[in-house]
């Protein structure tokens, strides 16, 4: 009996010291942090003239790599970017592929269930994008019309909520991505496109003729985005919200503001609120 007990121990011991094993105890052990990115997500993600990641939220995540690097006395941190798309960013953090996610992902309890999430970094609402030709000048205007949303992506669940509380009916059209959206909105095919104003007013300004678009005043929804991370990872979790702590706590957000956004453009007070309550105290 006592051989059999022993036996089912050393099974179940190396299994349960790989459950316990944190992202952290990864990243000490490879020297390695993993990070997906997102290639398309102007201005908080995407790849630049020379193929590197950059945007908002990869900066924020380069300061996390660095504070890691100093807590963790891990001299040499680098850092492995993977690219992530809209679709399967939630299954590389679910599935450990990556440690994070710095795109432009909005923290909701669904998502919940299947990964967590750091601070909220930055704040946005939902908008419209519309040809000017389609007579849409405020959000009633869209009855009758057909809207495209990136299937699966909070601001589909923010129009159909928007339309049902109006009692508006619209065609709310699915997309793969911004891109098949843009094309279908310079194509005729509909009429506005959904997503998070701060990345519409980026794509609006890459559009072939700005002069055929606009960008409604409506809010549709509160979009708090985060940094995506493993579920129930709370060692990990304490590590990023530390170093954004930091980060927020210090000059260094207004110089990554500054680089994103432009000179001439101030925080909102919702977003200077975010980062003030961001300072978690040691």
């Amino acid at each position: 009996m006592h051989r059999i007990l022993i036996a089912v121990l050393a099974l179940a011991l190396p299994a349960l010291a790989t459950a316990q094993d944190t992202a952290l105890d990864k990243i000490r052990s490879s020297k390695t942090v993993t990070m997906a990115y997102r290639t398309n997500a102007l201005p908080f993600s995407f790849k630049d003239a020379n193929g590197q990641p950059a945007g908002y939220t990869v900066e924020l995540c380069k300061r996390v790599a660095a504070s890691m690097e100093s807590q963790l006395k891990l001299p040499g941190l680098k850092i492995r970017w993977v690219e992530a798309t809209s679709q399967d960013r939630f299954d590389l953090v679910e599935k450990r592929e990556v440690d994070m996610e710095c795109g432009a992902t909005t923290a909701t309890l669904k998502r919940m269930e299947r990964v967590d999430f750091s601070s909220y970094v930055f704040v946005d609402s939902t908008g419209l994008l519309v040809s000017v030709a389609s007579g849409i000048r405020t959000f009633p205007d869209v009855a009758g019309k057909r809207i495209a949303v990136i299937a699966g992506s909070t601001n589909e669940e923010a129009v159909k909520s928007a339309l049902k509380r109006a009692l508006l009916k619209a065609e709310v059209v699915s997309v793969k991505s911004r891109e098949a959206a843009v094309a279908a909105l310079e194509g005729g095919k509909v009429d506005a496109f959904a997503s998070d104003k701060i990345l519409l007013e980026g794509i609006a300004n890459k559009i072939k003729d700005t002069r055929k678009y606009g960008l409604l005043p409506d809010d549709l929804s509160i979009e708090p985005y985060a940094i995506m991370l493993p579920r129930g990872d709370s060692a990990l979790r304490l590590e990023v919200n530390r170093a954004l702590s930091r980060v927020f706590g210090s000059r260094a957000i207004q110089d990554i503001f500054e680089r994103t956004f432009g000179h001439d453009i101030e925080p909102a007070p919702l977003l200077l609120a975010l980062y003030t309550i961001g300072q978690i105290p040691e």
